[in-house]
């Protein structure tokens, strides 16, 4: 976990510098690219409207230069219908003065054909040019409709070469011929257009029957082939990285078609827009520089202090509470975190403080605690093994007699004030080289660093001697005594718990001998081995299933029916064979190891109760309960746990308790059950009328049945006391409102004297002894039968 911290927060502290700066960069560029892209798209979109606007404007140039040259043909054409000489010439049908004016008018105007037809439209003269005959068919064709036309004017395809021409009417003054002029379209034309727009010019033609085919250009070589091989009908023309935007005009010609194409350079007009560009890529560039550096400048900040805080918290890991966070001057979060971070370091030390003060001292007497005792202990053996001239040291373990009894009478008040006198008495009995340490409740030990077994003695004589005055608190006398156990190392144990376990067994043998203390002698604890072998024996019998359940019968009085089962445990010992409960219970009860055999029971009875239920005849199980078991808090949620690992509901069992187990220690008893009959447990007193609670108490108590102790049950037959209490005891709980069950039934006698007082179940002899499972499942079928016949 530390090495996985230390490599998140250690290495990841530049990890994460660099992905603040890569994001914030990351998130630059993404603008900025997303502009210039943004930008780019604009600069084409306005460069393509501004050439569709410019081929617009071109049609309208290149249509106005035709009629430009148009309109100089029709005034030369004018000029020589309106010369007197032209017109006498052709009054006397002079040929060759007619040929030498059209000459020498077409020169001057530059049209390169002039031609006289008559008012048939027969060609009468024509100028000196090569023999052409696609032009004379030209002219046949396109002078009927010149005439027609209110402009005199029109386009025709000659060959595959576009001419103008234009037709005047020769008057005299009536219309006695025309003269028409004509012109090709050529490239001079073209070249005037690109220096009048900066469109480039193209002029497909198509005479009639021939495929379509490029006559001029003002393109250069590489885009004049590009549009060759996409044959003229394109829209955009794409050559070498540069795109051309095309417009066609349509001349509407004779004799086949012809299309001039204008053509825009989109590079040539995104031209100036590129240095732009170009500046905003410096200015993003530029941009991403400083915001990289800021970037990493705010990110230092930012992973620095969090550096130093990661340090601070490795140190608080550490234990280190004495040096302060860095960084709390500042005036924003990381001064938030830092100040957060250097509270938690005081608030921890403090803690900790206590923590210690809780985990090695008890609150009540400011004495060591069992933890603090046995460390102490402890080491001082560890430190003393390998020294063959090791002073010995002793343990003394006291035990207050009556004291609950004390806590009863005069309140727990009072008896925490007579725990600290008992504290301050031995403290002042002991010596600075004695340390005294209350162990819990009210047991109390002394460990003598330097004392054989002989000084051991007199010092607990000492302390024997210090009960003998009574403890006065304010108009209250208490009489108190105490019993002593006395353990030496390593004449007794070589080990701390050994040591304990033995001084506390000489603890118990003086208070039931009532010596007041004893030395710890393994003829008194003849067993000590055998209980150590047992406990390891029991912890294996759980775990490789030794332990058996057995169960006992309940029959309900009134039907004769099986209602009930008390669960028992037998130990099928491998070598010893079945164990009777007496041989381990009371050890289990000592050692705590009751606890688990509790939960065995429990899990045992649990998994074996929906095999036991028959329809109709619903069959509770009966499970005790120690004192251990109701001091354990976490006990009810326990049992909640194996509910749900068996699917069994609460209602199904009924949790049996002695009177002794409750009245150990009242108040977490009480709540103990509380919890537990809240969760649908039915709750019984076993063996009724053998303790000392009050029924003042018992009526607090969440219980549901009180089961009649067997020693009075036994003797009523012929003890009239017994009878008396027996009935008393039936009459008692149904008045409030509990069932009762009288164990002990050994004969048809006492099962009759039962019915007959209205107690509610019975056990015993009589009906069977505990049996195994398979045994009871066996049994009660003939109990059944029985009971029909």
């Amino acid at each position: 976990m530390r090495l996985h911290l230390l490599s998140r927060l250690g290495v990841g502290r530049w990890r994460l510098s660099t992905r603040i700066v890569a994001l914030s960069l990351l998130l630059l560029l993404l603008v900025q690219t997303a502009g210039l892209l943004v930008v780019r798209a604009s600069i084409e979109r306005n460069a393509r409207e501004q050439i569709r606007h410019e081929l617009q404007l071109g049609d309208r140039v290149w249509r106005r230069l035709l009629d430009q040259n148009a309109e100089k043909l029709r005034q030369g054409a004018g000029l020589l219908t309106g010369d007197f000489g032209f017109r006498a010439a052709v009054n006397s049908d002079d040929i060759e003065t007619i040929r030498s004016a059209l000459d020498n008018q077409g020169a001057r105007i530059g049209a390169t054909v002039t031609a006289l037809l008559d008012n048939q439209m027969a060609l009468r003269a024509l100028n000196d040019t090569p023999d052409n005959p696609a032009l004379t068919a030209a002219i046949a064709e396109i002078t009927v409709p010149l005439a027609r036309s209110e402009l005199g004017g029109t386009v025709a395809l000659v060959g595959n070469t576009p001419y103008q021409f234009v037709m005047v009417p020769l008057r005299a003054p009536l219309v006695i011929g025309w003269v028409l002029m004509g012109f090709p379209i050529d490239q001079t034309l073209a070249n005037d257009m690109l220096t009048l727009s900066g469109l480039h010019v193209a002029m497909l033609t198509q005479a009639r029957g021939q495929p379509a085919q490029i006559g001029l250009s003002t393109l250069p070589d590489a885009s004049l082939q590009a549009l060759q091989s996409a044959g003229g009908a394109v829209t955009e023309l794409d050559n070498d990285g540069d795109t051309l935007v095309t417009r066609h005009v349509d001349l509407q010609a004779v004799g086949g078609g012809v299309q001039t194409l204008l053509l825009r350079s989109l590079n040539e007009v995104v031209a100036p827009f590129q240095q732009v560009q170009l500046v905003l890529l410096v200015i993003t560039v530029l941009g991403l520089l400083l915001f990289g550096l800021g970037s990493t400048w705010a990110a230092r900040r930012v992973t620095t202090p969090l550096s130093a805080l990661v340090q601070g918290a490795e140190r608080l890991g550490r234990g280190e509470y004495d040096q302060p966070v860095q960084y709390t001057w500042r005036q924003d979060e990381i001064g938030d975190l830092a100040n957060a971070f250097d509270r938690m370091r005081k608030n921890i030390a403090i803690s900790r403080n206590e923590i210690q003060q809780l985990a090695y001292w008890d609150r009540l007497t400011r004495l060591p605690n069992r933890l603090r005792f046995r460390d102490t202990v402890k080491e001082t053996i560890l430190q003393r093994r390998n020294d063959a001239e090791a002073q010995p040291l002793a343990v003394i373990t006291l035990n207050l007699d009556r004291f609950k009894h004390v806590n009863d009478i005069l309140g727990y008040a009072l008896g925490d004030r007579l725990l600290m006198a008992v504290a301050e008495r031995l403290l002042l009995r002991m010596d600075d080289g004695a340390l005294v340490a209350r162990l819990g409740g009210d047991e109390f030990s002394v460990v003598l660093f330097n004392a054989n077994a002989d000084q051991a003695m007199e010092a607990a004589k000492t302390i024997a001697n210090a009960f003998e005055a009574p403890l006065s608190f304010d108009d209250q006398t208490v009489d108190l005594s105490a019993s002593l156990g006395v353990a030496c190392w390593p004449q007794h144990a070589t080990d701390v718990d050994s040591l304990l376990g033995r001084a506390e067994v000489a603890m118990y043998i003086a208070k039931r001998k009532a010596t007041v203390f004893e030395l710890y002698d393994p003829a008194l604890d003849s067993s000590s081995k055998q209980t150590l072998s047992l406990l390891s024996e029991l912890r294996y019998a759980v775990e490789h299933h030794e332990l058996r359940l057995f169960l006992q019968p309940k029959i309900a009085l009134d039907s004769g029916r099986v209602i009930a089962a008390e669960a028992l445990v037998r130990w099928q010992h491998p070598v010893r064979g079945l164990v009777p409960p007496d041989a381990f219970i009371p050890f289990a009860e000592q050692t705590g190891f009751v606890r688990q055999l509790t939960l065995w029971m429990f899990d045992e009875a649990a998994r074996q109760w929906a095999d036991l239920q028959q329809p109709g005849l619903p069959l509770r199980m009966s499970i005790n309960l120690s004192t251990r078991d109701l001091l354990d808090l976490d006990f009810p949620a326990r049992l909640d746990a194996l509910l749900d690992k068996h699917q069994v509901a609460p209602d199904g069992f009924c949790l049996e308790i002695t009177e002794s187990a409750i009245m150990d220690d009242p108040l977490r008893a009480e709540g103990t059950l509380k919890r537990l009959s809240d969760r649908g447990f039915k709750l019984s007193i076993d063996d009724f009328g053998t303790g000392y609670s009050s029924l003042a108490y018992l009526k607090r108590l969440p219980v549901d049945e009180l089961k009649i102790d067997k020693s009075f049950v036994m003797g009523m037959e012929s003890d009239p006391d017994d009878a008396k209490i027996v009935r008393s005891t039936i009459d008692l709980a149904h008045n409030m409102g509990l069932s009762v069950v009288a164990e002990g039934v050994e004969n048809a006698a006492i099962w009759n004297l039962l019915r007959e007082q209205s107690c509610d179940e019975a056990q015993g002899y009589y009906m069977s002894r505990p049996l195994p499972v398979d045994g009871f499942k066996a049994w009660r079928q003939r109990w059944a039968e029985r009971a029909e016949a």
